[in-house]
Formats: structure tokens, sequence, C-alpha cells
């Protein structure tokens, strides 16, 4: 009885610092959720004077005139996603590539190192690309990539018009590069994920490697989607690279020689000179259209790749 007594206090406060450490990680976790509505709140706000005077209309409008006060965010919204979804259309076969050497055919002696140098771009602060793109890969575009696809195929409408190198396919270059080491490295982690099950008994029907390989990319291509627009959310919201090599044109062209704007370039550009309330309220409002998309885009692709290794854990158990 008495050692059943000197037992109680101390569990008792065991049952006390339990309590306290959850309810301490509850808090940091729903301090997260608050600032990111405080955010949403406050440019909502401060953007008021932008929805009352142009409404919906003003997501677009293509005009840009601060002297007058009349603007549009079409252009940004259109160098965004155009900029965006070609950077994904160069990285993702570049990224499934890499995932595929690492996760089925790299020996463990150069899979370390290849993984270390692909996660080591994601690292690579982005001015720094911007400052390598503008002065090393704009003059090689100029001089090189655009007369040749210009000549070859100048018949279409997306590689029409002279060769400045600063514009969309610059932006895009530039972005699938910084997007590779995000697909490449949760691809990877997708591809590990697939059953063994999964491979073996391909093997064991008759199918080559190739094919095993196909079979697991098809079991992880949720996870792989998923990759994929992580690296999209990554691409929206780029800032420095993009400004430095897209041309900060407010236009909308087909061509991917013409310059271009997007929505975080022109916020990075033009928040100095924003002197009214209108102009500041503008770019508030660009900024609040830029968090939506990017928090819908993420949360998208967190999802896809909640699914892929949810599957994968079930298919374990």
């Amino acid at each position: 009885m008495t050692d059943n007594r000197q037992h109680r206090p101390q569990t008792r406060s065991l049952n006390i610092g339990d309590e306290l450490f959850k309810n301490l990680t509850r808090f940091f976790a729903a301090l997260i959720l608050v600032l990111v509505v405080l955010m949403a709140y406050e440019m909502a706000v401060q953007s008021r004077l932008t929805w009352n005077k142009f409404g919906l209309s003003f997501l677009v409008r293509s005009v840009w005139d601060p002297v007058q006060e009349n603007y549009g965010a079409l252009p940004f919204i259109y160098g965004t996603l155009v900029s965006s979804f070609l950077a994904l259309l160069i990285a993702l076969p570049l990224s499934i590539g890499i995932a595929v050497f690492l996760s089925e055919l790299a020996p463990p002696w150069l899979e370390r190192p290849v993984s270390f140098f692909v996660e080591l771009l994601a690292g690579i602060p982005s001015i720094v690309y911007g400052i390598w793109g503008f002065f090393v890969m704009v003059p090689w575009i100029r001089s090189a990539v655009e007369p040749a696809l210009s000549s070859a195929l100048g018949s279409l409408p997306l590689f029409r018009g002279a060769p400045y190198g600063v514009g969309m396919l610059s932006a895009g270059i530039i972005l699938s590069i910084m997007i590779l080491p995000i697909i490449a490295s949760i691809s990877r982690d997708v591809l590990r994920a697939v059953p063994r099950a999964q491979k073996e008994a391909a093997l064991a029907l008759g199918s080559t490697r190739w094919e095993a390989t196909r079979i697991a990319i098809s079991y992880a291509r949720s996870g792989i989607l998923g990759g994929a627009i992580l690296g999209l959310g990554r691409a929206l919201g780029e800032t420095m690279a993009v400004t430095m090599v897209i041309g900060n044109r407010p236009t909308i062209s087909a061509s991917l020689f013409e310059p271009g704007y997007t929505m975080a370039s022109v916020l990075a550009n033009e928040f100095t000179e924003a002197t009214s309330d209108m102009y500041l309220s503008v770019l508030i409002e660009i900024a609040l259209v830029l968090f939506i998309i990017t928090i819908v885009v993420n949360s998208f692709a967190r999802l896809l790749v909640w699914t892929v290794t949810r599957r994968s854990t079930q298919g374990h158990t």
C-alpha cells in the first residue's frame, strides 16, 4: 500500500507534463493556421480600394497605367501561368528520369553523391540563379537558341519575334532548373515507397526491368503528380530569378520570345513606386491573388502525395 502511494505523485506529475506538452504543441500548430488567416485577412482589407473600384474585372483587365490609376492584373496572371507551366513542361521529364535512375538503377556508391547534388540545387538562392541566368543563359539564348528555334519552328506563333534573350522562354528555363530538384526528390521518395512485391511480381511474370519500372511509375503516378504540382507552386511564387530574365513588360503575347511579367515580379519591381493609396491597394490585391493560388496548388499537391504514401502503407500492412 505504501508503495502505491509513493508512485501516485510521480504518475500525476508525468500526466501533467504530457498534457502541457500536448497543449503546447497544439498551440504551435494552431499558430501557423492563425498566421495564414491573418495574412489573408490583412491583404483583403488593404486591397478593398481595388475591389470597390474594379471588382472582379480587375482580374481580366489588361491595362496598366499608374498615372491614370487604371489597372488590370491579366498580363501578370498570364505571365505567371505561362512561365510556370513552361518550366513544368521542361522539368517534369528530366525529374522523372533522375528519380528513376536514383531509385531503380544507380548503385549505392553513385546514388548518394548524385542525390546530394540534386538536393543542393534546391538550396541555391534565387538571386544566384538570376545573376547566372542574366549574364550567362540569356546571351546564349539570344545568340543560339532563339535564332535556331525561329528558323526551324518560326511558322508557329510560339517561336516568332525578335531574339531578345530576355522573355518567357528564359523565365521558363530558369524556373525549370529551380524546380527540378523538388520534383526529382519527391518522385524518388515516392518510387521508393512502392511495395517491392509490385516489382518482384512483375519480374517473376517475365517482365523486363524497364517494364517493371513502368509498373512502379504507374503505381506512384499520384505521388509524382503531387511532386510536380509542388514544383509548380514554387515556380508560381518565384521572384528574383524570374524578374531578372523575363523582361518585365506587362503585355500578353503568344510568342515565347517576347518579354512578359509575373505577379511576383511586379510586386518586387513596383512596390517602391506605389506612392498613392490606389497603387498600393492594387499591388496588395495582386499579392492576395498569388497567395490564394499558391495555397490551393500546394494543398492539392500535398493531398496527392499523402494519397500515394497512404496507399503504400496499407499495401505493406
